[in-house]
């Protein structure tokens, strides 16, 4: 798939495009996460998070709650190993599409 900045995807299909975002940018992490050589404490928790989040997009439009849980979770698994950046910034930005937890 492939688009410009600030473009939206189109899927054809009344799917809600911050799933269609969240379900690539999810994906996107899992494949880089995958192809990453280095061992790392945090790895096995990052990986079931993600696979977490992507059981939630599967589902539709997930809670904003979850998903900030669940960010914070692979943040804080992957936070310092600086090759997952832009993927942990992709998945950040779709998450923030769902808007703020109520307070």
């Amino acid at each position: 798939m492939l688009r410009s900045v600030g473009q939206r995807v189109v899927t054809g299909c009344d799917e809600d495009p911050r799933v269609v975002e969240l379900r690539a940018a999810v994906s996107r992490l899992r494949r880089d996460l995958a192809t990453h050589p280095a061992d790392f404490a945090d790895r096995v928790i990052a990986e079931d998070e993600l696979a977490a989040l992507d059981a939630m997009v599967a589902g539709g439009a997930p809670e904003s709650p979850r998903l900030r849980r669940s960010l914070l979770l692979v943040a804080g698994s992957i936070g310092s190993v600086s090759a997952l950046a832009v993927g942990l910034a992709r998945v950040r930005n779709a998450v923030d599409l769902f808007g703020e937890p109520p307070h």
